[in-house]
C-alpha cells in the first residue's frame, strides 16, 4: 500500500514540477515564433453577436498575443514521466523500479496511445490555425477562419474512438458495463458504437476551453477523480497514469491562470476529451462520467439546447452558449465564473467517483 501511494502521488508530484521545467523552455519557442492566432473571432469584421463581442473585446488583444498550443505542456511532461519510469526499471531493474513503472499492456498503452495520437491531431489542428490563412479551402471552418473543418476534427474522434471501440471489444472482451446500484448491462456488438458516441459527446465538451484556467481546473479535477477511482479499484498503473496528467495539468495551470502565459489549445483538449474517455471504460466507471465531468456535459448541452431554441422556437435561452460565457455576459467577471466552475467541478468529482466506488 504505501508503495502504490509513493506511486501514484510520488510520480504525481514529479511530473507537476517537470512541468514547471519545462515552461520556460516551450515558452522561449512558442513566443519566438509567435505560436498564437492570427484572427480573432473578436473582430469588428467577424458577424458574432453583440453579447460575444463585448466580452471577448477585452481579450481579443491577448488572444492575439498569447500562444496556444500550451497543452503540450500537459501530454509532454506525461510522455517524459512514462518514459523515464520504464527507462529506470530498464537500466536498473528491481523491485522498486519495476513497481514505479506504470507503463503496463492491460492497463496504460491505450489510454498514453490516444493521448498522444489524439493530442498530435489536435496539435495539427492548432498550426493550422496559427499559420494558415483565412478562408483557405481546405483548412478553414464554416466562417472561414484557420483550422480543420469541424467534418474533419469529428472524422478524427470517431477514427480514434473507432480503434479504442475494436481495442476494448475484441481484445479486452468487454461488451458490457457497469450501472450503479443496478449492475451490469450487456450491450453485445451494441458496445462499440456506444464507446464512440461517447467518446464524442465527451470531445463536444471541450468548448469549456474559453476562459484562463477554466478547462485545465476542470480536467485537472476529473482524471483525479479516476486515479481515485482506479487506485480503490487496485488498477494502481491507471491511477498512477491518471494522476500523473493530473500533475502536468497543475503544471499548466499554474502558467493558465490570468494573465495567461499561453492556452490550452487543441493539442490539449483533444488529447484529454478522448483519454478521460478511454480511462472511464478501463476503470468501468462510464456511467458516472456525467457526473464527474458535469462541466463538460453542461457546456456542450447548454451549446445543443441554444441551437435547438434558436432554430425551431426562434429565441435564445442563454444570452451566449455555451453556458460559462452566458454568466460572463450577464455580468459575472471571467475569475469568478472560473472559480465557481472550479468548485462545482470538485464537487461533482467528489460525488460521481463516491457513486462509482460504492456502487
Amino acid at each position: 500500500m504505501i508503495l502504490n501511494v509513493l506511486k501514484v502521488f510520488g510520480l504525481s508530484s514529479f511530473a507537476f514540477f517537470l512541468g514547471i521545467v519545462l515552461t520556460p523552455i516551450l515558452t522561449h519557442y512558442f513566443y519566438k515564433y509567435k505560436m498564437w492566432k492570427g484572427h480573432s473571432r473578436s473582430d469588428e469584421t467577424n458577424p458574432v453577436s453583440p453579447d460575444f463581442r463585448n466580452i471577448h473585446q477585452q481579450r481579443a488583444a491577448e488572444e492575439l498575443n498569447t500562444p496556444r498550443v500550451g497543452g503540450i505542456l500537459i501530454w509532454l511532461s506525461t510522455l517524459l514521466v512514462c518514459f523515464l519510469a520504464w527507462l529506470i526499471f530498464i537500466i536498473f531493474p528491481s523491485d522498486l523500479t519495476k513497481k514505479l513503472n506504470f507503463l503496463s499492456k492491460n492497463q496504460t498503452w491505450l489510454p498514453l496511445f490516444v493521448l498522444i495520437a489524439s493530442s498530435l491531431v489536435g496539435l495539427v489542428d492548432d498550426l493550422i490555425q496559427i499559420f494558415g490563412k483565412m478562408g483557405n479551402k481546405f483548412f478553414s471552418d464554416a466562417d472561414g477562419f484557420p483550422g480543420l473543418p469541424k467534418k474533419a476534427r469529428i472524422t478524427t474522434v470517431i477514427i480514434i474512438g473507432a480503434i479504442g471501440a475494436w481495442w476494448f471489444f475484441f481484445k479486452l472482451g468487454m461488451t458490457s458495463i457497469m450501472v450503479p446500484f443496478v449492475g451490469e448491462i450487456v450491450l453485445g456488438w451494441l458496445f462499440v458504437p456506444f464507446f464512440i458516441i461517447t467518446m464524442l459527446a465527451v470531445f463536444s465538451g471541450g468548448i469549456i476551453d474559453g476562459i484562463d484556467g477554466l478547462a485545465g481546473g476542470i480536467m485537472a479535477s476529473v482524471f483525479a477523480a479516476y486515479a481515485g477511482i482506479a487506485f480503490f479499484q487496485n488498477q494502481i498503473d491507471i491511477a498512477t497514469f491518471c494522476a500523473v496528467v493530473a500533475g502536468g495539468i497543475l503544471a499548466f495551470l499554474w502558467f493558465n491562470i490570468p494573465p495567461a502565459r499561453f492556452y490550452m489549445g487543441e493539442t490539449g483538449i483533444l488529447g484529454l476529451t478522448t483519454t478521460i474517455t478511454v480511462v472511464a471504460f478501463l476503470t468501468d466507471a462510464i456511467v458516472v462520467l456525467p457526473i464527474i465531468a458535469f462541466p463538460l456535459f453542461a457546456a456542450s448541452g447548454s451549446a445543443i439546447i441554444q441551437m435547438i431554441s434558436r432554430k425551431y422556437f426562434k429565441k435564445k435561452v442563454f444570452k451566449i452558449a455555451p453556458i460559462h460565457h452566458h454568466f460572463e455576459a450577464i455580468g459575472w467577471p471571467s475569475y469568478k465564473v472560473t472559480m465557481r466552475f472550479w468548485v462545482i467541478s470538485i464537487v461533482f468529482a467528489i460525488i460521481g467517483m463516491v457513486i462509482a466506488l460504492i456502487g
